[in-house]
């Protein structure tokens, strides 16, 4: 699965991922997930964190969200090492946040530990019954294969089919945990209504 594909220019996905998680790691956090996107105000690079040991210990979205701090720290560290990498050859945004409520599910082991938890899924291929997009709850995966039930009906689906996939929030008293601090990358404009930006070299 790769939200990315049809949206971003050419880019060395591994070497992107080799200069953040040492420096994820040394902040007592774990990477979740990368995002590169074009927005109105231009590229943006989403680094999505969450705390140490989430995955392993199947913590709740709100147990594993980062504090605003963590977020500005990684950020701070993480902007010069990229910007001597350079692996991203224009200019861009990058952000530092928790996932969210409506976090993404990478692969087998995120859909694992969201076991009875609602999702979307967008599919590469329709479903027999012509369906590109499934919202139900996540049954435990087996082989490749995450059950979806959607009502009535359960859904087999497998996970090389899965385009995209992320939990979807339901309103309740819990807020939405987890914020995100932002680093300016090689002259990009600030986006308004974003936290301080660190100015990279």
């Amino acid at each position: 699965m790769d939200s990315n594909t049809n949206t971003t220019p050419s880019y060395d996905r591994e070497r992107l991922k080799a200069v953040i998680l040492p420096i994820v790691s040394a902040h007592g956090a774990e990477l979740v997930d990368i995002e590169l996107k074009t927005e109105q105000a231009g590229w943006v690079l989403r680094v999505y964190v969450e705390k140490l040991g989430s995955a392993e210990s199947h913590a709740s979205t709100r147990d594993a969200a980062v504090n605003l701090e963590l977020c500005a720290h990684i950020a701070r560290d993480l902007s010069p090492a990229l910007d001597v990498a350079d692996p991203i050859p224009h200019r861009y945004n990058l952000e530092v946040s928790s996932p969210g409520v409506e976090r993404p599910l990478r692969d087998e082991r995120d859909f694992a530990r969201f076991a009875g938890e609602k999702a979307r899924l967008k599919l590469k291929s329709a479903t027999p019954e012509g369906q590109k997009v499934i919202t139900g709850i996540l049954g435990e995966p087996k082989e490749g294969v995450i059950p979806v039930e959607d009502g009535s009906r359960t859904y087999e689906v497998s996970l090389e089919n899965i385009a995209a996939a992320r939990l979807v929030f339901e309103f309740g008293p819990a807020p939405k945990p987890g914020s995100a601090s932002s680093a300016n990358k090689r002259g990009a404009t600030k986006k308004p209504g974003k936290p301080a930006k660190h100015p990279s070299r």
